[in-house]
């Protein structure tokens, strides 16, 4: 870090004698504590300065580069912010700009410490620190913006898989939905097929029931029609035989009618022995 340059008291013309007296006071011993790298002691001084006088540009300026040196980049930025405003016509103007560009730069405020190296050069075109600080600068933002650009892509990649995701996730949902769907109409549609089949089966047992029914019934009746059922079958003879068991029967049924007349002719003769008497 460069340009520690001390402002010259002529700067606070202006000011009440005795304020200025203070801050002019504070400023030079402020000046020798920064000197012998006594930053802490310096920015007690600087600061005292300020209550003597919160405009001295001074005070600011130096105050803010013994926030740079002591790593302090932010509260640097706003003190060196605070004097190039009155320091931008002066001579110390390049050198303002210049240190509020390293504090920018320092906390990655790329785009801010550009802005204050161009506003650094419009004073003083040749100074070839600033113009390197410059291509850093400009450098380091390009890097930046290439590294956000990749994130958002990253991001947008990221965000169109988690899409993707939930899409799938959705359709192995609408068909996980559609098979229970197609799966309940299978049970409904089988349960439809066990009663219709539960019906026939009903309907199959009640004619077979009837069928027997009707078959018990002709059994029946077979019985009733068929004097045979159910006895020994008659036996079977030669007509030779027949003929001489029909001789008998009319062989015993003549000796019996005349038998029968005897007993008549019998009768007969008695009645008439008693018809004598």
């Amino acid at each position: 870090m460069r340009r520690l340059i001390i402002m010259l008291l002529a700067l606070m013309i202006m000011a009440p004698a005795v304020s200025a007296q203070s801050e002019r006071r504070c400023v030079r011993k402020g000046n020798r504590q920064f000197s012998k790298e006594h930053y802490s002691q310096a920015e007690i001084d600087y600061k005292k300065a300020l209550l003597a006088d919160s405009l001295s540009s001074a005070a600011h300026y130096n105050l803010g580069n013994t926030y740079y040196r002591m790593d302090d980049a932010a509260q640097a930025q706003k003190s060196l912010e605070a004097a190039v405003d009155s320091l931008a016509g002066t001579k110390y103007g390049a050198d303002a700009y210049h240190n509020l560009g390293n504090a920018l730069l320092k906390q990655e405020n790329y785009q801010g410490a550009i802005d204050a190296y161009k506003n650094s050069l419009r004073r003083r075109p040749d100074d070839m620190e600033t113009k390197t600080n410059l291509a850093y600068a400009i450098k380091k933002l390009q890097e930046q913006q290439d590294q956000n650009q990749d994130n958002q892509d990253q991001n947008q990649d990221q965000n169109q898989d988690n899409q993707n995701n939930q899409d799938q996730n959705d359709q192995n949902q609408d068909n996980k939905d559609q098979n229970q769907d197609q799966n309940k109409d299978n049970q409904d549609q089988n349960k439809d097929q066990n009663k219709d089949q539960d019906k026939n089966d009903d309907k199959q047992d009640q004619n077979q029931d009837q069928q027997n029914q009707n078959q018990d019934q002709n059994q029946n009746n077979d019985s009733r029609n068929n004097p045979g059922d159910g006895q020994a079958p008659p036996p079977k003879i030669s007509q030779q035989d027949a003929q001489q068991i029909l001789q008998a029967i009319q062989d015993k049924e003549n000796e019996t009618q005349e038998k029968v007349k005897a007993e008549k002719a019998l009768l007969l003769k008695s009645r008439q022995k008693d018809k004598n008497w």
